[in-house]
């Protein structure tokens, strides 16, 4: 048994708190003292997650968790910082996806801003929406480290009950995986809200993917991790699920609502309103090609009308669907042509 602190009492928090409690000696930080109090006294997080009752043996405390043998920050982006700080060199595992606003930086970067790279830490990502997880319903999570001991310790102290959890040495690739995906829930959220059929998502989810790959593998990423759980399984489930936070900004620009609105009206963090223009100027730097990004910033930032967007990039050239990079090119071309040897005859 670990003792486990979960720093973040938002929804995601609360449940994998709620979920590991079942096995382990876990502590829920809530940073308002008043909240604190608040869901140890009524066993509940009446603000993000008001469906679940908190198990007993879950302590829910407002002062810092001392002592735990790890950390699981269950904050968003723009809070990792100073968790991280906080943190010191304990061992710690974030849950945000995204990029923090004005630097860019995936949350890997971040914590290693904060307090070098010597210290053990990794990224839990997946498709997982938080109320799924708390109501004990099956999932599978991929902890990713470039700490490849560390990723598989600590994948093995996690899995249990009905969360299957793989651990993965591809950080970056699992990030950008998480972070991209929730644009491209955008995405689908307004073509969707403007009626654009199911052809339409199908469309939108495999071009969207093939984006998160082209930036994945720039930034040094592996394409096969933007195939498994944290890329694909995780853009599948927030492109389509009705919990999705972003999928709901995107239907509510659909109906021509203004940004500021919406997301007063979620409650809670849409990750992809930010990773938008952040992934755009990664990809720009990069020379990476994401219109489907490129149209969500601009609907975002109002420089086009939702419909406008879909009409650009119905607009575009037709071109080759799958690229080869210049890289594997430059590969195939150095090997060593065989020649084919004529198949026997068994007869």
């Amino acid at each position: 048994m670990k003792r486990i602190a979960v720093l973040g009492a938002g929804a995601w928090g609360t449940a994998l708190a709620a979920v590991l409690a079942a096995r382990h000696d876990v502590v829920l930080w809530a940073r308002d003292p008043a909240q604190a109090e608040a869901m140890a006294r009524t066993r509940r997080n009446a603000r993000y997650l008001p469906e679940i009752e908190l198990p007993a043996r879950l302590a829910v405390r407002a002062d810092w968790p001392a002592g735990a043998d790890l950390l699981l920050a269950a904050t968003p982006v723009s809070g990792l910082r100073e968790v991280a700080a906080r943190a010191g060199a304990a061992p710690l595992v974030w849950l945000c996806k995204g990029f923090e606003a004005g630097t860019g930086l995936l949350p890997h970067a971040v914590v290693a801003d904060v307090r070098g790279t010597r210290a053990p830490g990794g990224a839990l990502s997946g498709p997982s929406f938080a109320l799924e997880v708390a109501r004990g319903l099956p999932c599978a999570l991929t902890l990713a480290s470039r700490n490849a001991a560390f990723a598989q310790r600590t994948a093995r102290d996690l899995h249990g009950g009905r969360m299957r959890v793989y651990y993965s040495a591809d950080l970056a690739g699992v990030e950008i995986g998480g972070a991209v995906k929730n644009v491209m829930a955008i995405a689908v959220g307004i073509a969707d809200g403007l009626g654009l059929g199911q052809n339409a998502r199908a469309a939108l989810i495999t071009r969207g993917l093939a984006e998160m790959t082209r930036l994945g593998v720039a930034l040094g990423g592996r394409a096969h991790t933007l195939m498994g759980l944290a890329g694909a399984g995780d853009l599948i489930l927030t492109a389509t699920g009705e919990l999705s936070r972003n999928r709901r900004v995107g239907l509510a620009l659909a109906r021509g609502e203004a940004l500021p609105e919406i997301l007063r009206g979620l409650g809670h963090v849409a990750e992809g309103v930010h990773t938008a223009r952040e992934a755009l100027r990664l990809a720009t730097r990069h020379r990476v090609d994401m219109p489907i990004t490129q149209a969500v910033s601009a609907v975002l930032e109002g420089r086009l009308a939702p419909a406008q967007a879909v009409e650009l990039l119905l607009a575009r050239d037709p071109t080759v669907e799958t690229r080869v990079s210049a890289r594997r090119r430059s590969r195939a071309a150095a090997r060593p042509r065989t020649r084919a040897r004529r198949p026997r005859s068994r007869d």
